[in-house]
């Protein structure tokens, strides 16, 4: 795999077995380290015959590394990840035959999901809802936990699979510079610090407090932290605004082990302002039709 104690500056902080038990590491060195604003990557291995093509006759082991562009703080103490970026492989010379997003989700304890929104939008429209587990062709190591909108354009599930192993990887190298509250109120840090930084040329991340609450319609909340890296940024010399755009987000109803559900998750772009004004551009998953939505929220500045 990567090795032990990670390669340059990634380091296993979680390591789990096949049956999802922790053979190094702790659940609390993950969630300190997404806390930090650590990226995250995951390592597993598996038999290509028992999970890519089960009427395959190959019996290679893969291994396999992907990067979690969207980390999530859960009640404080719960971590999960999103990939953001993957469109579906067929594996091993293949790009999927239809394209989508593959927005796969891991938790701390190895529960996962995926979400695969179809970027051509060509399904044939139909009722969100429940669906029917399992069938025939799933893979014996793969145990489904629920099933959402199969017949719709936004499909999605929950199951954990039997990984020869799990590896935790982070890259613990962001360094907050700037807290602040809904409307701007500095916690700690300043905007001349994250300045400061972004003229020297480094990266800037964000921590979100609350993006997803609005799919809590029942009950309040649970208290959450959403963390991306942004690409374009901007700074207001004379106002002394700092203002972001971040890499595309995934946000999914909060909970703990986080899962999607019907109309429980969207994706899309954010603009964040250090006076705490945010606009969230949203994809509706099951339409592809777009939508700005305003607010203000906490965040927390990180740069590298």
């Amino acid at each position: 795999m990567l090795g032990a104690g990670g390669i340059g500056r990634w380091r296993s902080v979680l390591s789990l077995d096949s049956s999802r038990k922790i053979t190094a590491g702790s659940y609390k060195d993950l969630v300190d380290a997404v806390r930090r604003g650590a990226d995250l990557r995951i390592a597993l291995e598996f038999v290509h015959n028992e999970h890519i093509d089960v009427r395959s006759p190959c019996a290679e082991v893969v291994r396999e590394a992907c990067e979690y562009g969207v980390t999530y703080l859960l009640d404080d103490r719960w971590a999960a990840g999103i990939m953001s970026l993957r469109q579906p492989v067929a594996l091993p010379d293949d790009l999927g035959p239809r394209s989508s997003m593959s927005f796969f989700l891991s938790n701390q304890d190895g529960a996962q999901g995926i979400a695969r929104p179809y970027l051509d939008g060509s399904s044939e429209a139909a009722f969100p809802g429940a669906t029917p587990l399992g069938s025939a062709e799933d893979p014996p190591k793969y145990h489904p936990r629920d099933v959402w909108d199969a017949q719709t354009n936004a499909p999605s599930s929950n199951f954990v699979y039997d990984f020869d192993l799990l590896d935790y990887y982070v890259s613990d190298s962001w360094e907050q510079v700037l807290s602040h509250d809904a409307e701007g109120g500095v916690v700690s840090g300043s905007v001349d610090s994250l300045a400061s930084a972004f003229a020297d040329g480094c990266a800037v991340k964000v921590g979100i407090s609350g993006l997803c609450s609005d799919f809590a319609l029942d009950a309040p909340s649970m208290d959450h932290e959403v963390f991306v890296e942004t690409g374009s940024c901007y700074y207001y010399v004379d106002s002394r605004i700092f203002i972001a755009g971040a890499h595309p987000v995934v946000r999914v109803s909060p909970e703990i082990p986080l899962r999607y559900q019907s109309q429980g998750w969207d994706f899309g772009w954010l603009l964040l302002r250090t006076d705490g004004a945010v606009v969230d551009r949203r994809c509706d998953p099951y339409t592809l039709a777009f939508s700005d939505h305003r607010r203000r929220l906490p965040i927390r500045w990180f740069v590298r």
